[in-house]
């Protein structure tokens, strides 16, 4: 197992240490990082998708304003 030194404000680590009472405090910050690295990864994924759908759009073929409008007219009494 590793050991990991950070450096933070007082505050924080006066407010960690206050919630976290009498908890293994090393299993408290993996889980945290675990679940940071979880949240970046899904970030990641997430914006793969977004530039994925987006690269589509330049491909679909786009409706003028006379093609929509008769597209929800069509059928209509």
């Amino acid at each position: 197992m590793a050991t990991m030194n950070f450096s933070i404000p007082d505050d924080i680590r006066d407010a960690f240490n206050r919630e976290f009472s009498g908890q293994n405090k090393s299993a408290v910050i993996a889980r945290l990082m675990q679940q940071a690295i979880a949240e970046a990864d899904q970030q990641r994924r997430r914006q793969a998708a977004f530039k994925q759908l987006t690269a589509a759009r330049a491909e679909r073929p786009a409706l003028t304003d006379a093609m929509a409008r008769a597209a929800r007219e069509s059928g209509r009494p």
